[in-house]
């Protein structure tokens, strides 16, 4: 890394060893800084939440819009925490439910696709899935264009032992490790590059461009896809509950898996809209004739 980057590696550690009550006071600061000074991508946000709730009121849609940034400068702190955080205070701050959903396969000699979204705390999450298992946890992240930024935050996400692999990658240390019980992660609502895929698929009521990878390689290899939902309870605190969406992939007719994800996800962020990323640009991409 460097010079730049150490700096702020050590600016983020030294805010990670705040307790999360001054971490939240930090929260509100940032907040304000996000919605009335900077208007942090406020454009994107409205309009990605106007195109998925075309039936709310303005005020609806102000409403949500406020309570995501809320909720993102939240996330901000919370995911800093990450750098420092003991083994006991994630298990404290994220309980979680129907484990037996990922244990009962690992127990057969079958590795887990395991499957989320941008929706509540999924950093935060990634450490509770770390601490859940004792096989190998792969989370399958999108590089960043900012090697060093890149290298700081992987280093904060792998603390309990997850093993982060970019994306290009995935294939083959899946294989690599297909003969073990393991689970790999998948956050399938990315946004593609155009060259990546020219599948589209009814999301949120848009026509939107859908990473294959994940479908793709579950019907490969037969194992068993299971969504990983996050649910916030409330400030600093969640619930973690696992679903078991396909038994066997490899009978799944051609974008079934895909379809399922969507619909799983759409129900997830309808009942709570303003912990799904917002700010994403997730429409940028629109089909050609």
């Amino acid at each position: 890394m460097n010079i730049g980057n150490r700096i702020i590696s050590f600016f983020l550690f030294m805010i990670s060893l705040l307790p999360f009550w001054a971490l939240y006071c930090l929260s509100d600061l940032l907040f304000f800084l996000l919605y009335y000074v900077i208007g942090y991508r406020k454009k994107v946000v409205y309009e990605n939440l106007r195109n998925s709730f075309p039936n709310k009121t303005n005020e609806e849609i102000e409403k949500i819009a406020k309570k995501f940034f809320i909720f993102l400068a939240d996330m901000i702190v919370e995911t800093i925490k990450m750098r420092t955080i003991t083994a006991d205070e994630v298990k404290k701050r994220i309980v979680v439910h129907a484990t037996q959903e990922v244990y009962r396969h690992l127990e057969q000699g079958r590795p887990v696709i395991g499957t989320t979204g941008h929706y509540s705390n999924w950093e935060l999450g990634i450490h509770r899935l770390s601490l859940m298992l004792n096989d190998p946890l792969l989370i399958i992240y999108k590089p960043l264009s900012n090697k060093g930024f890149e290298k700081i935050f992987n280093r904060m996400r792998s603390r309990f032992n997850a093993r982060m692999v970019p994306m290009k990658q995935t294939l083959r240390e899946i294989i690599a490790c297909k003969n073990m019980p393991h689970m790999s992660m998948f956050l399938s609502d990315q946004t593609p590059a155009r060259s990546e895929s020219n599948y589209f698929a009814p999301f949120l009521g848009q026509e939107t461009l859908m990473f294959l990878g994940m479908e793709k390689i579950a019907r490969a290899t037969n194992f068993p896809v299971v969504y990983c939902h996050i649910n916030r309870l409330k400030r600093g605190y969640y619930e973690c509950t696992f679903e078991t969406l396909f038994e066997a992939p490899a009978s799944t007719a051609d974008y079934e898996i895909t379809l399922a994800y969507n619909k799983h996800l759409e129900k997830i962020i309808h009942d709570k809209p303003e912990h799904w990323l917002w700010s994403h640009r997730r429409w940028k991409h629109t089909p050609t004739a």
